[in-house]
């Protein structure tokens, strides 16, 4: 009887602890974009049409939520097909060589309800950096259409150009150093 005391509660243990929910992107509902002033005066925005996302949590506010997000390089898209052209040369993304772009996070502080720091290493164009970017959990809710259970998200943050020797050529004069990075959409429950 003691044997299955201890096996019951090891059991349990193992099943509350280790409870892992796992929610990938819904691409049709989730665009993942980014924005660069131009001449001090505008700001260019693009997106990237390729991508995956996963979120894995044990905590129904994420709170403990780890990201890993794969961005394909190559479905770079700002509109104009000779600047996306230009972007993906050597010049700047070098998508041949370097055609993914990746974040995986490795800790999350969560500052107010809903809202969490994140901390993770982003990489692409051969280089990886720390990163922390803002996440705002907008809620979760099933969808009378089909029943899927998704949430939404927000993650924001700003990266320097130079960091990642993108555009070394071009001064912050033409193309601001600062570059800002949204993922917004909707995870699905798998």
């Amino acid at each position: 009887m003691k044997h299955l005391f201890s096996f019951l509660f090891i059991a349990f243990l193992s099943t509350s602890m280790f409870a892992q929910t796992t929610w990938k992107a819904d691409p049709a509902h989730t665009q993942v974009s980014f924005g660069i002033t131009h001449m001090g005066i505008a700001e260019v925005e693009g997106t990237f049409s390729e991508f995956e996302g996963t979120i894995v949590a044990t905590e129904d506010d994420f709170s403990d939520a780890e990201y890993d997000i794969v961005i394909e390089v190559p479905s770079i898209d700002t509109g104009v097909e000779m600047r996306d052209n230009h972007l993906k040369n050597e010049d700047f993304f070098d998508a041949k060589n370097h055609p993914k772009m990746t974040f995986k996070s490795n800790s999350s502080e969560k500052v107010s309800e809903g809202k969490y720091k994140v901390t993770g290493d982003l990489s692409f164009h051969g280089i990886t950096k720390p990163v922390t970017l803002d996440v705002w959990y907008r809620g979760t809710v099933e969808n009378p259409q089909n029943g899927d259970v998704i949430s939404g998200f927000a993650i924001s943050g700003d990266v320097k150009r130079s960091d990642y020797n993108l555009g070394s050529d071009f001064p912050e004069a033409v193309l601001s150093d600062k570059v800002v990075i949204d993922v917004d959409g909707e995870f699905k429950k798998q």
